[in-house]
C-alpha cells in the first residue's frame, strides 16, 4: 500500500488508503476506500484537533468538499510526542481519484494553526495509478 506524508512544522500526517472491493459495486459504478490516518505531534506542545477540510476529486473531476468538527466522531488531543491514529472512509461514483485537505488545531493556548493532510490516489490496485 503507498504511504503519503506531510509535514506542518513539528506536525506529521501519513496516510495510507486501501480499495475496499466487498464493499464496493463497480457494475454501478461505485467504489469505497478507506484511509488509515496518523497524526504525529513532535511538537513540545499539546495540540487538538478541532476540525477538518478534505477535498474529494473523482475521475471525472467532479469535486466534493467536505467541512466538519473533528475526526471520526472526537476532537482528540494529541499530547507533545505523541500520536494519534483512525480510519475513515470515502465512496467514489468513479474508478479513481485523490483526496486532499487540511485539520484545524489548537494550541493550550487557544492558538488556532492549520495542519496540511497530503494529497493521496483513490485508485483500484489492479488499474495501476490513472491520476496520481
Amino acid at each position: 500500500m503507498q504511504k503519503y506524508t506531510a509535514t506542518t512544522g513539528s506536525i506529521q500526517v501519513m496516510v495510507v488508503p486501501e480499495y475496499r472491493p466487498e464493499q464496493s459495486t463497480p457494475d454501478r459504478g461505485q467504489h469505497v476506500w478507506t484511509y488509515h490516518v496518523e497524526i504525529q505531534n513532535d511538537s513540545a506542545d499539546n495540540i487538538q484537533l478541532q476540525a477538518r477540510f478534505w477535498r474529494i476529486v473523482d475521475a471525472q473531476g467532479r469535486i466534493q468538499e467536505v467541512h466538519g468538527h473533528g475526526v471520526v466522531g472526537e476532537r482528540p488531543l494529541i499530547g507533545a510526542g505523541n500520536c494519534f491514529k483512525y480510519t475513515s472512509g470515502c465512496p467514489l461514483d468513479s474508478e479513481s481519484g485523490f483526496m486532499s485537505g487540511y485539520y484545524e488545531m489548537e494550541l493550550d493556548d487557544g492558538t488556532i494553526f492549520e495542519v496540511t493532510i497530503p494529497t493521496f490516489s483513490l485508485d483500484i490496485p489492479d488499474n495501476g495509478k490513472i491520476l496520481n
